[in-house]
């Protein structure tokens, strides 16, 4: 419930939408750590091709040409890394997220990675982003919108940034297509995933609000037109794994 109500959800919950947020970055200031390790866990590794799909699709120049990513909700840096290290190099990335833990996370694996130089980590809300009108290339986040109070001043933000003939790609969990998929996802999302983030991070709570806010995400054509509603072309998306994921689309014409 984005923009006009004054109520959003958080996992089944309503709360006030200035709550939300405050609520979103104690989960990930709980699980920052072991934030990547439970990735691996719960996906059985399948995060990591789904990421692959999208760093296909964004297909960063290979030359010494300049490209400017703007990676968002992407404290951990896996998708800035995955990009540079596709690309040429003229290729800069900024990371951007409002949680501090998950930055320290991830300037710590840039300097592991020899990727400091490339990728930079900055706070700031999807929301309001700071950066000056078309000045990136190009506009990711993976599995983070569903997070944000306001997903469609999200969006309007994410077209304000981006350079005409940009393209903006979000990665993100969708609905289940599959018969007889569906009920081995439900059951493994409510019976296994919050007793594993209990058992890796200490703290069951935070996964419990993961898997239900999958279930409160719009479907893939619902956002898809909040996508064109914030000004966007040419939006589609991909199905990735009888519709655990979908990989949004849109370009800033």
């Amino acid at each position: 419930m984005d923009g006009k109500d004054q109520t959003t959800h958080f996992g089944f919950r309503d709360v006030a939408v200035e709550d939300k947020q405050p609520l979103v970055n104690e989960v990930f200031h709980s699980v920052a750590r072991r934030y990547d390790l439970m990735n691996d866990l719960m996906s059985g590794g399948l995060h990591r091709v789904w990421k692959d799909v999208m760093i296909t699709a964004l297909n960063p120049p290979r030359g010494d040409a300049p490209f400017a990513l703007l990676d968002v909700a992407g404290g951990t840096g896996d998708i800035a890394f995955r990009a540079a290290k596709a690309a040429g190099r003229g290729f800069r990335a900024t990371v951007c997220d409002i949680n501090p833990d998950m930055l320290a996370v991830g300037r710590e694996r840039a300097v592991k990675a020899h990727l400091d130089d490339r990728v930079s980590f900055v706070e700031g809300n999807a929301e309001t982003l700071a950066f000056a009108d078309r000045s990136f290339d190009a506009y990711t986040i993976a599995f983070g919108i569903r997070n944000v109070p306001r997903i469609d001043a999200a969006l309007r933000e994410a077209f304000r940034v981006l350079k005409p003939g940009s393209r903006f790609l979000c990665l993100e969990f969708s609905t289940v297509d599959v018969p007889g998929l569906e009920k081995i996802y439900e059951l493994f999302s409510f019976k296994v995933i919050p007793p594993l983030g209990r058992a890796v991070t200490g703290d069951a709570g935070s996964y419990q609000y993961l898997v239900e806010s999958i279930r409160k995400f719009p479907k893939p054509d619902a956002f898809a037109d909040m996508i064109r509603d914030a000004g966007f072309a040419r939006v589609n998306w991909q199905i990735l794994s009888g519709g655990i994921v979908a990989l949004h689309s849109g370009w800033r014409l």
